[in-house]
């Protein structure tokens, strides 16, 4: 293939068709051992569960651009754990931790000149997934499944660095008690657009969701998670069934505590409480970090560190995490599944 002409210095985060995407079926009780293919358009009958009843789910990561040329794929074994989760909850066949992991490999390798230059900011986001496919029409699980992976280039999130956001509390809930609001699945998303949009035209980057059965203490930042700083030097992020276990977040709260010595705490985030926190951010694999600047609850905007700059905490942990990404820092044992590049330096 001959290589993309991309200016890497203006791209975004939108749809590019890529080279290859992965697809394997799951017929007879067994995943096939799925093959590459060109291919961007699904053929899936009009009776797919995943049409109709939403039996899907996805995934997100990255790879990338090393120094010396090589390509780092960032924890994809706790993106296969959590996808294998998800698929539990909606009752479809788990792919394999090795599957996943092989699926996406692949797609890293035969679509490596998509990879934005080491330096650039960009990355290779790549969207796993699982549908319930084939003839029906009761609502049961399906008789077939696809699992697929495609990819595409992304940009530097931050055009011009990292800058704080405002955000909305919802009077919208993002999931009910005991629903599906831990899985990564579809529904959460859709329902979610309708908030997100109304945080946007109020001109807040989105909105924060409050518990679904109190609605006293913060869940998550639209489609994030979050965290915040204590005066004291902790982490604190909330706990609850209903919030969705990110890597960024899982991957935050490890270094916070094994290279910044902060005491991490999963537990109630208050909204009644923010006095108490100095930074707080928003937490994705897009972004990595979106520090926040204030939150609106009611008629009051509540102010963290700043509107105009970054907590140092907060930009510590970007720095240590986007360096372990790229390959400049030393990252934890496990976190990295390094693939050799044709560029290599």
């Amino acid at each position: 293939m001959s290589v993309p002409s991309i200016d890497w210095s203006t791209l975004g985060f939108n749809y590019i068709k890529t080279d290859y995407r992965y697809l394997s079926h799951w017929r007879d009780d067994a995943w096939d051992n799925g093959v590459l293919t060109e291919d961007n358009v699904l053929h899936i009958s009009e009776g797919s569960t995943a049409l109709h009843y939403g039996q899907q789910c996805f995934e997100g990561l990255k790879a990338y651009r090393c120094k010396d040329g090589s390509i780092n794929l960032f924890r994809p074994d706790q993106n296969a754990l959590r996808m294998q989760r998800s698929c539990d909850r909606l009752m479809m066949p788990r792919v394999s931790v090795e599957q996943f992991i092989e699926a996406c490999t692949q797609v890293v390798k035969a679509n490596e000149h998509f990879i934005p230059p080491y330096g650039s900011g960009g990355s290779l986001y790549l969207r796993p997934f699982v549908i319930g496919v084939g003839d029906n029409i009761g609502v049961r699980t399906a008789p077939e499944f696809i699992f697929g992976v495609f990819c595409i280039p992304v940009g530097a999130y931050f055009k011009g660095g990292m800058k704080p956001c405002d955000f909305i509390i919802s009077d919208y809930d993002r999931a009910a008690p005991k629903g599906t609001g831990a899985a990564k699945v579809g529904g959460n998303y859709a329902a979610s657009l309708l908030p997100g949009a109304e945080a946007k035209q109020a001109g807040f980057a989105d909105c924060i969701y409050l518990d679904p059965l109190t609605h006293s203490c913060i869940e998550e930042v639209g489609s994030a998670n979050f965290f915040a700083i204590t005066e004291d030097k902790q982490l604190v992020t909330p706990r609850s069934a209903s919030v969705l276990p990110g890597i960024t977040r899982l991957s935050l709260m490890q270094l916070a505590k094994d290279r910044l010595g902060l005491t991490v705490v999963e537990g109630d985030v208050r909204v009644d409480e923010l006095s108490r926190f100095t930074e707080a951010g928003a937490c994705g694999t897009a972004a990595v970090i979106t520090p926040i600047g204030g939150i609106q609850y009611g008629d009051n905007l509540h102010v963290f560190h700043s509107r105009e700059t970054v907590g140092p905490v907060t930009q510590r942990l970007y720095n240590e995490l986007t360096g372990i990404q790229s390959g400049d820092v030393e990252a934890p044992a496990g976190w990295i599944v390094n693939i050799p590049g044709s560029q290599q330096a």
